[in-house]
């Protein structure tokens, strides 16, 4: 077997437990659930999905090691990171969530910001790096062993992000088209992709 069962057996718990706490992910799929709807919730949840199975295949390679031995390049990742959520809550306050003027959020367009958010997020290749060699064998080969735990968190967190913004995405509905409480859910969606930023800034 690539991963010893007594190890997945003890990665899986921990990995859930890592899931269901609140973090950027949780909330860039709750903001996109409450801008496009329930299925724009799920495509956000895969792209982050996929986003974070592209760096278990890096942090396989060994490239994230070097990635982290480069400040620069480090620098330059989160600063792309912090620009794009600053873009999309920019965008959010431009666009209605609801009436006829309102463009819709295509599921694509939210997979894709997913995937972008994760993968320039650096937090979660300090958290990849950090965490999943703990449950490597080094003795059997190692790539397999960091896609196979990948697979694991990015189930477990698809699952649960998706629960998130389909929630989310129930609330849309419930708007009112143009009306006051479909601007004060525009400012509060808005502010988080801004606090999403802040955090990756700091």
């Amino acid at each position: 077997m690539i991963v010893d069962p007594i190890v997945l057996a003890t990665f899986i718990p921990a990995a859930l437990a890592l899931n269901v706490t609140p973090g950027p992910d949780m909330l860039f799929c709750l903001a996109q659930g409450l801008r496009g709807g329930p299925r724009s919730g799920w495509a956000a949840s895969f792209g982050i999905t996929a986003g974070g199975m592209v760096h278990a295949l890096i942090a396989g390679l060994g490239l994230s090691a070097l990635i982290t031995a480069m400040p620069g390049a480090f620098e330059v990742i989160r600063y792309l990171g912090v620009c794009y959520l600053l873009y999309i809550a920019y965008k959010t306050l431009r666009t209605p969530f609801g009436g006829q003027d309102a463009p819709p959020v295509s599921v694509k367009r939210a997979m894709r910001d997913g995937f972008i958010v994760n993968l320039t997020n650096p937090k979660f290749i300090l958290f990849i790096l950090a965490f999943l060699p703990q449950f490597v064998d080094v003795s059997r080969p190692v790539l397999p062993q960091f896609l196979l735990l990948g697979v694991v968190i990015g189930i477990g967190g698809f699952l649960i992000n998706g629960l998130v913004g389909q929630f989310a995405g129930r609330l849309k509905s419930k708007l009112t088209h143009g009306g006051g409480t479909e601007r004060v859910m525009r400012w509060l969606t808005a502010s988080l992709f801004g606090g999403l930023a802040l955090r990756l800034a700091v």
